[in-house]
């Protein structure tokens, strides 16, 4: 077995120069099973013309721990929708990572499993530091595996990857909390849980972390959210290195090319606006077909130029950053963080009792008794909270309540709204 040499800044290090120099980081999401493709999709996102990092996405069989399944598709040739990276022979990723990888161009394996102790033996051994996900949100959205089984791999996972730092390296871990189900989910609770994520990895050993948020409905409301979730970093996080990422919009896309344009525009905007030190991309061809390499070279380039033209909010508007969603995220997290003091523990039994719920999630460790809606200015608010323990509360519902028409208009708001404006 040959092991990747450990070449390249570590990737919070040099996301962290970027933001310093006032630059924002923009990735792609790419992964595919035959290594030259992957090596190619790597290779022209390190030379599009802006500030990116590297992505290995995972195939499905290697998310559900499948790892026979990928090697029996690998030997007969049939395509993967993502790089197996258990199942490849090391010297594989050894040549794909070979003079691609660099102080200039780190790489993140993404991967999508509520188990992911595989995963995180192999790039640990192959000298690859940065990952992502979560015991909540790579479980409740994609999986049915039980909230507590979850946490136990991801306890075993994270320690698996801070252990990997003994050498003097510095693994990242970003949690994908801030995205749950991608749409629909009030930004006080993907801030929370995106945090409470982070606390866990911190409570595991890992001391690099990226924080996540998923572009909504209203871009003022998402500015809110990504502040609040800088300040709760702050707060909660002192003794870390991190940062946040925003994720271009992850529900029913835009259909033309001018409203697809428009929208990631807006996610770099708000990036760069609001103080998120990482952009996750999207392409115009996000609604027909998963996109081209040369497709996600086009997205890379054209949201670091609209970031360019963009300049951050001014101190005066974000030293304080209160806002409802602030004040919500704190009350989710206080009252998560009150059930003990180990989150592993706590993320379960909040769950347990209704303190923190998904609006339409479907998994048995969901209460389910929450729900949202997008209000006449376009802010996604709560029409039913269950037992959230938050004050703001409900709002009123628009006439007719959350029929299955409604649900079905809010799920095309975004797609509706950006390609009318195109």
């Amino acid at each position: 077995m040959t092991s990747v040499v450990r070449t390249g800044a570590p990737f919070g290090d040099f996301v962290a120069a970027a933001e310093r120099s006032g630059r924002l980081v923009v990735q792609p999401r790419m992964g595919f099973g035959d290594v030259e493709r992957m090596r190619h999709g790597l290779a022209r996102t390190k030379e599009a013309d802006a500030v990116t990092v590297g992505t290995l996405t995972l195939d499905s069989y290697t998310r559900i721990g499948d790892h026979a399944a990928a090697a029996r598709a690998l030997a007969e040739g049939v395509g993967l929708n993502g790089y197996p990276i258990v199942a490849r022979p090391d010297d594989d990723t050894v040549r794909l990572l070979d003079g691609v990888r660099s102080e200039d161009f780190p790489v993140q394996v993404r991967h999508g499993s509520s188990r992911p102790q595989d995963i995180f033996r192999t790039l640990t051994r192959l000298g690859l530091e940065a990952t992502e996900g979560g015991p909540v949100s790579y479980c409740l959205p994609y999986s049915r595996t039980p909230l507590r089984e979850a946490v136990d791999c991801w306890v075993e996972g994270t320690e698996i990857l801070a252990e990997s730092g003994a050498d003097g390296t510095h693994p990242h871990l970003e949690s994908f909390g801030g995205c749950m189900l991608g749409q629909l989910c009030p930004p006080g609770l993907l801030v929370a849980i995106s945090l409470l994520e982070g606390i866990f990895f911190r409570q595991h050993g890992v001391r690099s972390l990226s924080l996540s948020y998923a572009q909504q409905t209203h871009p003022r409301q998402d500015e809110e959210a990504v502040l609040a979730l800088r300040r709760l970093a702050r707060e909660h996080l002192p003794d870390t290195q991190w940062h946040v990422v925003l994720y271009a919009y992850m529900g029913v896309y835009p259909r033309t090319p001018r409203g697809a344009s428009l929208l990631m525009e807006q996610a770099a905007r708000t990036a760069v606006r609001a103080g998120a030190a990482r952009l996750i991309v999207k392409t115009r061809a996000e609604a027909f077909r998963i996109p081209t390499v040369e497709e996600n070279v086009e997205a890379l380039e054209n949201a670091a130029r609209a970031a360019a033209r963009q300049r951050a909010l001014p101190p005066s508007d974000t030293a304080s950053s209160d806002s409802e969603t602030y004040a919500e995220a704190k009350a989710l997290v206080e009252a998560v963080l009150d059930l003990d003091g180990d989150v592993g523990r706590s993320l379960p039994e909040a769950f347990d009792r209704g303190l923190l719920d998904v609006p339409f999630c479907l998994h048995p460790d969901n209460r389910g008794r929450t729900r949202s809606y997008i209000d006449g200015d376009g802010r996604l608010r709560w029409s039913t909270t269950g037992d959230l323990p938050i004050t703001n509360g409900p709002t009123r519902l628009p006439r007719g309540g959350l029929t299955a028409d409604a649900l079905l208009r809010m799920l095309h708001h975004v797609e509706r709204h950006y390609d009318t404006a195109a």
